[in-house]
């Protein structure tokens, strides 16, 4: 897999041709292997582009595969100090060693470089950001598709319907806007199977919530719904473009005089503390959330636990 933005040619300039030809092969190994998405696919090659052109001005020329298998820990150390003084944030930059680790490994375990040295090398301190779950209430409130903010009945019970499925099954919005007419949840619906990040698969169940608001859009919308393309449509029929949601949500957060916090992502979060608060166990809630680790899904323990501190500090007579 190659990307096609208009900075691919760079890698041209700044590795030389056997370089470049494990670049390529990495892409297309993260791509057919490992099933990253587009996004991410993206993110990997900049980050790698801005490393190679950097050993470019620091080694005095497009680096060849002999160059990078005589990196030592100070090169990185050196590319990482770069970045930081243009002005770059520890959370890129982390994630950018991260990305030129995963090509060093690659190049590894085909014999041609060692990546001890890059392993070497602490990533820089992160501060630490707990999601901003909505409460329940508000949530509640965000997805009735009671407040009328919008030109069109059809498109108010739509962007419920999204908001909805974020809230209740836990989706991020482009696993909602991914789904196809032929699988919209209707009355007796159970279960949906949703292809996540990597094209996971998972199953997670439907709440009757969910069925009302998706068929309530459905019986409003203007325009004919395929079955094989987006359940989702935009104003003019076509795809419903994500952007459309996040507005949405800025709508409904002046109304209701949330946070900016407030986000389409924050009602995933929100369905995550609200289930563990309420009992779920983490194994489970990671299985509904998609998530490949479990630590990514303990976070919400820290949540929960900061909320339960926040209302102690607040209530407590002894405070």
């Amino acid at each position: 897999m190659k990307t096609q933005d208009n900075e691919t040619s760079d890698l041209l300039v700044t590795a030389r041709p056997d370089l470049k030809n494990r670049v390529d092969a990495w892409l297309d190994h993260l791509s057919d292997e490992r099933r990253l998405s587009d996004k991410t696919l993206l993110a990997y090659e900049r980050d790698l582009r801005q490393f190679l052109r950097f050993l470019t001005n620091h080694l005095g020329g497009a680096p060849a595969i002999k160059d990078i298998a005589a990196l030592r820990p100070a090169d990185f150390r050196a590319f990482l100090a770069s970045r930081r003084k243009q002005g770059v944030q520890s959370r890129s930059l982390a994630r950018g060693l991260a990305g030129i680790r995963s090509f060093l490994k690659f190049l590894e375990r085909r014999g041609e470089v060692n990546a001890a040295a890059s392993a070497a090398v602490r990533p820089p301190r992160q501060a630490k950001s707990l999601p901003k779950p909505v409460s329940s209430r508000d949530a509640i409130d965000v997805t009735s598709g009671d407040f009328a903010l919008e030109s069109a009945a059809w498109i108010e019970a739509r962007n419920a319907a999204v908001l909805t499925l974020l809230y209740g099954c836990g989706l991020r919005i482009s696993e909602a806007l991914s789904l196809t007419g032929g699988m919209a949840p209707g009355p007796g619906t159970k279960t949906l199977r949703i292809v996540g990040k990597g094209r996971k698969e998972r199953i997670v169940p439907i709440l009757p919530a969910v069925c009302e608001a998706v068929s309530e859009y459905m019986k409003l919308c203007p325009y004919a719904i395929d079955p094989s393309g987006p359940l989702f449509l935009g104003a003019r029929g076509g795809p419903l473009n994500p952007r459309m949601i996040q507005l949405a949500m800025e709508k409904l957060r002046g109304a209701l005089g949330l946070p900016d916090s407030a986000t389409p992502h924050a009602l995933r979060h929100s369905f995550a503390t609200h289930l563990l608060a309420g009992g779920g166990d983490l194994r489970t809630i990671q299985e509904l959330l998609g998530h490949a680790s479990l630590a990514s899904t303990q976070i919400y323990t820290e949540v929960d636990s900061a909320h339960l501190l926040a209302a102690y500090d607040k209530v407590h007579p002894r405070k």
